[in-house]
């Protein structure tokens, strides 16, 4: 089984204030069919109030971030036996998060 990262940036999701109570009940509802069908890993948000650093070899921690590397918004990560599968999922997850997502496949690290 390979493991997916289904994800969005922060600014695909525009909901008003009425829409947001919905969209949450409905993402948590496909999280707890994918908790349910024995697939999920573990998924959330980045915490965008917290400024993302730089860590170098010998411990230096630095706030220039490789370029191209902005990181926000939430995830998932799934276990599944197909891209099939995944691409299944993500269309649930689109579906009650009112925004497409992106979906990458995990490398497999034997030593892991």
């Amino acid at each position: 089984m390979t493991k997916y990262l289904i994800s969005f940036p922060s600014g695909a999701m525009v909901l008003t204030d009425d829409e947001f109570p919905i969209v949450v009940a409905e993402s948590h509802a496909v999280i707890e069919e994918a908790k349910a069908a024995g697939v999920y890993v573990f998924g959330g948000g980045i915490d965008e109030g917290i400024d993302p650093v730089l860590v170098s070899a010998d411990g230096t921690v630095s706030r220039n971030l490789y370029p191209g590397s902005d990181l926000t918004g939430g995830f998932t990560v799934l276990e599944l036996p197909t891209r099939e599968a995944a691409v299944e999922w993500a269309r649930k997850i689109a579906q009650a998060c009112r925004c497409s997502q992106e979906l990458r496949e995990f490398g497999l690290d034997p030593a892991s």
